[in-house]
């Protein structure tokens, strides 16, 4: 028996319409073409499905089994359709995210929550633990989108940028080094440098400065929380660089002191990294607006 979802769509009309007639104005079709397919469908059943001497119309025995599969299975046919229908407007979908930074947190999370209210059907969720295999895993297809700050090119990649921003020194008031207007390479020989636990090659404070300069700290101390490294470096137990934005509120503490690195302040841009295909969908490109303007208003408050 070859049976079709039209078929149990018919089943379900006339049953819910209690004739050919009105069951025809609802499957947008013709009477004549709707006895063709009822007479169709019961030469494969071998049996009638319907029994026609009543009025209203009404399914017989075997045909009330075929309703109950009607029942069971259509609505998750209609619901499927819907979100294919969704997924291809692009008001649902996946976005899976990485982050190559530590400190992205602090501005990604109020992103996320102004980007759920505007796409509730959004499958949200923050990878973590491929922060270290980011981009084979964009390839792969295991998340949706890459925070970093080193492009790498790549076919199928796109480094959608989102903003500049700038590396700081940060130490306690009663350090020495508050005494100067810069920091240089030269000002870490004898700190201990109190960092995110990643690879140099992901810290600005290496990539930009020490490492071009051949310079090496007295020593280097790996903390997880940007709040457990501001708690240290105020009790001058080392000193660290941070991004702009993690330092908003420090700024204006008496505890700290904030310097830029080098007379000339270095300048990094954050980028948000997508398949080729998927940085036209239109919640991708509304969260790639929120990532564009809501880190700028926590570096400038």
């Amino acid at each position: 028996m070859h049976l079709e979802f039209r078929h149990l769509r018919t089943i379900r009309a006339i049953h819910q319409a209690g004739g050919l007639a009105r069951a025809a104005e609802i499957l947008n079709m013709t009477q004549s073409a709707l006895s063709h397919q009822v007479k169709g469908l019961e030469d494969q059943a071998g049996m009638e499905l319907f029994v026609r001497r009543s009025k209203p119309m009404r399914l017989s025995a075997a045909g009330l089994r075929m309703l109950k599969l009607a029942e069971r299975i259509l609505p998750e046919i209609d619901a499927l359709e819907e979100e294919f229908r969704a997924l291809k407007s692009g008001k649902t979908g996946r976005l899976h995210i990485a982050i190559e930074c530590h400190a992205c947190f602090d501005w990604l999370f109020p992103v996320l929550e102004q980007f759920r209210h505007a796409w509730p059907e959004v499958d949200v969720d923050i990878r973590a633990g491929l922060a270290f295999d980011a981009i084979p895993a964009l390839l792969r297809e295991e998340v949706d989108l890459v925070i970093s700050s080193d492009p790498v090119r790549l076919d199928g990649v796109v480094y959608n940028p989102l903003f500049d921003y700038h590396p700081t020194f940060v130490a306690s008031k009663d350090h020495p080094l508050a005494a100067k207007d810069w920091v240089g390479a030269e000002d870490f020989r004898d700190e201990v440098l109190i960092t995110y636990p990643v690879a140099r090659d992901k810290l600005d404070i290496f990539t930009e400065l020490l490492t071009p300069a051949r310079i090496e700290p007295r020593g280097q101390r790996p903390v997880e929380l940007t709040a457990v490294i501001l708690m240290l470096v105020g009790s001058n137990r080392g000193v660290a660089v941070l991004p702009d934005w993690v330092l908003r509120d420090v700024r204006s503490h008496a505890d700290y002191i904030t310097r830029p690195l080098g007379p000339k302040t270095i300048t990094r841009r954050l980028y948000a990294a997508t398949r080729e295909e998927d940085a036209a969908k239109p919640f991708m490109a509304h969260f790639l607006r929120l990532g564009r303007s809501e880190p700028v208003k926590l570096q400038r408050s």
